[in-house]
C-alpha cells in the first residue's frame, strides 16, 4: 500500500502566498524523508486560501527542492488550458526532473464562473474533456507524423497521466482509456464506492496499464491524542463551512468549539463531505484507515493533512509514517 500527499498549499490566516509555498517545500522534504511515494499540487483560482494557481510553477519549485519523491498535479483542470500548452509544461518538468513527474487531469474549472470568464475559457469547454485528454496523450507520446504539431519539450516524455474525478464520469473515462484513476473522496465521497467498482469492471488494458490502479484521497489528521487531533481538524471544518456559506478566506487557525460557529444543518453537511477522514491518535487513525481502504480495496491512499501549524502537520505525517507499513489491503 502506497501513501502519498495532496498538498493544497494553503495560505494560513496572517500569512502570504510566499509563506504557503515555503511551507509546502518544507512538507515535501519531510515527506520524502519519511518515505511517502508522491506529492501532488492542485489547480485552483481566485481562492484566498490556496497558493497553487500557477500549478506547474509550484510543482517545478517543489521538485527542485527534493530529490526522489514523485511530484505532480492533482490536478490540472484541463478545460482551462490548451492540451498543447500543458504537454509543453509537463514535458519541460519531466525533462528537468526525469521519472518524477505525474500529470493528473480533472474536468472541473477549479473556480467560479466569474473567474472562469477571466481565464478566457468557454464554460462549455468541459464537454470536450475526453477529446482533450486524448490529444494531450498524443503530444506526450513517441508517435510522430509529418505535418503534425509536436510538443517540444513533451514529445516522447510519456509523462504518466491520471484521470481525477469525484463522480462516475471520471471512472468511466479512466477505464476506457486504460489510465490510473484517482478519486477526490476527501471532499466528495458520495460516489466513491460506485466509481471504484465501475472503473475496475470497465477497465481496458492499454499501453499505460495492464490492470486497474486506483487511488483514493483521504483526510488524515493525526496527533499524539484524539483530543488534539479533533482540535486541529477544526481548521478543515471551518474551511468547509466557508465553502457552504460561499465565503472565501485564508485557512483559519483551529478553535475549541465548532458548535458555536455552525448550525446543525451545516454541521451535518460538512461531516458528510468530510466522511472519508481519519482523525485521532496513532491507534485511532490506523483503525479508521484500515477499515476504509479494505472496504474500497484501492492501490494507493493520497493523504490530505490540512493543519494550520506546519510543525503539527509534520508531526501528523510522522505518526502516519509510523504505521503505514502495517496497513495491508487486498486489491482484488
Amino acid at each position: 500500500m502506497e501513501f502519498s500527499i495532496l498538498d493544497l498549499v494553503f495560505i494560513n490566516q496572517g500569512e502570504t502566498p510566499r509563506d504557503a509555498i515555503q511551507n509546502s517545500v518544507q512538507i515535501a522534504k519531510v515527506a520524502e524523508s519519511l518515505g511517502y511515494h508522491r506529492i501532488w499540487i492542485a489547480e485552483h483560482h481566485n481562492f484566498p486560501s490556496i497558493a497553487s494557481a500557477a500549478t506547474s510553477v509550484v510543482i517545478g519549485h517543489i521538485a527542485g527542492h527534493t530529490k526522489t519523491i514523485r511530484v505532480g498535479a492533482g490536478g490540472i483542470m484541463l478545460p482551462n488550458h490548451s492540451p498543447l500548452v500543458i504537454a509543453e509544461q509537463f514535458g519541460t518538468l519531466e525533462s528537468l526532473y526525469p521519472n518524477r513527474i505525474d500529470l493528473g487531469l480533472g474536468r472541473a474549472p477549479g473556480t467560479d464562473q466569474l473567474t472562469l470568464r477571466a481565464l478566457r475559457k468557454d464554460p462549455m469547454a468541459s464537454q470536450h474533456f475526453p477529446e482533450d485528454v486524448k490529444e494531450l496523450l498524443e503530444y506526450l507520446s513517441s508517435d510522430k507524423e509529418e505535418g503534425k504539431v509536436n510538443a517540444i519539450p513533451g514529445y516522447d516524455t510519456n509523462v504518466p497521466v491520471w484521470i481525477l474525478g469525484s463522480s462516475l464520469f471520471g471512472a468511466q473515462l479512466a477505464a476506457l482509456l486504460g489510465l490510473p484513476f484517482a478519486f477526490a473522496s476527501h471532499f466528495a465521497p458520495t460516489y466513491l464506492k460506485d466509481a471504484v467498482s465501475i472503473y475496475k469492471k470497465q477497465f481496458r488494458q492499454s499501453q499505460y496499464l495492464d490492470k486497474p490502479y486506483v487511488m483514493m484521497a483521504m483526510n488524515v489528521i493525526a496527533a499524539d491524542t484524539d483530543a488534539e487531533a479533533d482540535y486541529l481538524f477544526s481548521s478543515v471544518q471551518q474551511s468547509f463551512l466557508g465553502i457552504l456559506r460561499n465565503k472565501r478566506a485564508p485557512f483559519p487557525p483551529p478553535v475549541s468549539n465548532m458548535d458555536s460557529l455552525w448550525s446543525e444543518t451545516e454541521k451535518q453537511m460538512a461531516n458528510q463531505m468530510l466522511s472519508i477522514s481519519a482523525v485521532g491518535s496513532e491507534n485511532t487513525i490506523k483503525e479508521k484507515i484500515n477499515t476504509t481502504i479494505n472496504e474500497m480495496k484501492v492501490n494507493e491512499v493520497m493523504v490530505v493533512s490540512s493543519i494550520f501549524d506546519t510543525q503539527k502537520r509534520i508531526r501528523s505525517l510522522e505518526i502516519l509514517a509510523n504505521i503505514k507499513d502495517q496497513i495491508l489491503v487486498t486489491t482484488s
